[in-house]
């Protein structure tokens, strides 16, 4: 085999340019159509998401932008309002007269093809962002100050929201009914009277009802009220099927994905072990334990908690676009039917970084409410409190406005619970119900499709363990 050249080894030259991909016929038709019969034909473009720029000749896209102008202002749109409209921006001549505009309507096939050729339109034109969407990531590409990772996260967002302008927003009544009523159907039919996941504590799945799918869940406490343990127990009772304790049940072990901004993935795992061995993490940390023993008890809940299909990614200081891009990922390779975010404040965002921390959390959570829908899976996602129950009354009740940083937290999720411990507070107010060091109580303040109140669980904190108890406490007083 003969030795190719230097020259032979390159990739061929760039070839000449090419005219982008355009349909003059759908172009001229939709023109036509809107002409003929505007009120149906341009109610047709607002729902299919055609533009002016949906045009790739100018003459067309000229026409299109005067038909919407006389449309918006209640006046006619027709050959001879369209040409008028032509005129007085001096565009009439350019492309071609009256006559163009009258050929363009006596060639326009039958009004009630519009649809066909409006969506012949739309794919031309994504075709179209889409050569400039990978035109502009080689650009990036030879940034020195784009990453590998931020260039693959801002693609997918890229390539995710072109692929959506071709989903219309539009469904059938009669058709979301049906689909709605078998939801209703299949929980009707479910032994345990809830409609999404179970966490595997009954007290708060009978105020929940689940978690529910496309929801946005808030957990959030102020520190070392034990939140992300409460939220590690909730995915390991849903990646094993089993309720609070480890109790084995008839329930399907779901996929969990987990965004640890905080804990290290050697963390995590470290206190699941010790909550399902019930081994003390304290001691296991200081190495104060019965070493056989606690071996023993390490190895077995090691056995069973392998089995459970969680996923970690324990990046600190991840943009929320790059966790919404990684947790696409995780629903598309694993298929994830829950996540769970520790912690919201620990996320950032670029796009508001420098537009003060109370925007910045806004966008985000906004984000994180997208994305629950998108994924279609609850997403619970855990927040800070403000200092504010410390500082209002002896009590240390927290209330929703309490949410750290932004207003936004509380309208963007469909589910707020805080979770508070009394005898954190026992040097400030005295009560029976503190004799009960366990006692736990989480105030579900708002629950978009369910009931408000309280759920009272009880929590050991040497194995960082919670598990339900066998009464529900008053609700909490509603703020003012």
């Amino acid at each position: 085999m003969a030795k190719r050249s230097y020259r032979q080894t390159l990739p061929p030259d760039k070839p000449a340019l090419r005219i982008p991909p355009y349909s003059a016929e759908a172009e001229t038709a939709v023109i036509g159509s809107i002409m003929l019969d505007p009120h149906r034909t341009l109610d047709l473009c607002s729902e299919m998401g055609i533009v002016s720029d949906s045009f790739w000749i100018a003459g067309n896209r000229t026409i299109f932008e005067i038909c919407s102008q006389l449309f918006s202002e209640g006046k006619p749109v027709d050959v001879l309002s369209v040409c008028g409209g032509l005129r007085s921006a001096g565009e009439l001549d350019s492309i071609g007269g009256t006559m163009a505009v009258e050929r363009i309507v006596e060639g326009t096939p039958a009004v009630a093809h519009a649809e066909y050729y409006a969506s012949i339109l739309r794919d031309k034109h994504l075709l179209r962002q889409l050569i400039d969407m990978t035109n502009a990531v080689q650009e990036k590409c030879f940034s020195p100050d784009r990453t590998v990772e931020l260039i693959i996260s801002e693609t997918e967002q890229d390539v995710l929201a072109i692929g959506e302008r071709r989903q219309t927003a539009i469904i059938p009544w009669a058709e979301a009914i049906t689909d709605t009523f078998g939801k209703i159907d299949k929980t009707l039919q479910r032994k345990d009277g809830i409609s999404g996941i179970s966490t595997g504590f009954k007290n708060l799945d009978d105020k929940l009802s689940g978690l529910r799918d496309a929801e946005m869940i808030v957990l959030a406490a102020r520190p070392s009220m034990g939140k992300t343990s409460l939220a590690m127990n909730i995915c390991e009772n849903i990646a094993l099927g089993t309720d609070a304790g480890g109790k084995v049940n008839r329930r399907e072990p779901l996929p969990v994905g987990i965004f640890s901004c905080e804990m290290s993935v050697d963390a995590l795992i470290t206190r699941m072990l010790c909550s399902r061995a019930r081994v003390s993490l304290q001691s296991v940390m200081a190495g104060y334990v019965n070493k056989v023993e606690a071996n023993t008890k390490l190895s077995r809940a090691a056995s069973e908690l392998m089995k459970a299909p969680i996923y970690v990614d324990d990046t600190g200081g991840l943009d929320i676009m790059d966790l919404r891009a990684r947790a696409r990922r995780m629903k598309k390779r694993y298929g994830i039917r829950f996540l769970m975010i520790d912690y919201l404040q620990l996320l950032n965002s670029r796009e508001y970084f420098n537009q003060g921390r109370q925007l910045e959390t806004s966008h985000i959570s906004a984000n994180i409410k997208a994305m629950a829908k998108e994924l279609e899976i609850p997403v619970l996602v855990l927040s800070q409190l403000s200092r504010a129950p410390e500082t209002r009354d002896k009590s240390g009740k927290p209330r929703i406005s309490d949410l750290r940083d932004s207003g936004a937290i509380e309208q963007d999720a469909d589910v707020v619970m805080l979770l508070w411990r009394p005898i954190y507070y026992a040097d400030k107010f005295a009560g029976k119900e503190l004799e009960d060091e366990t006692l736990a109580k989480i105030d579900i303040g708002k629950n978009r499709n369910g009931a408000q109140g309280v759920a009272d669980l009880t929590f050991e904190s040497e194995f960082t363990q919670f598990t339900d108890r066998a009464y529900f406490d008053e609700p909490l007083e509603e703020d003012d």
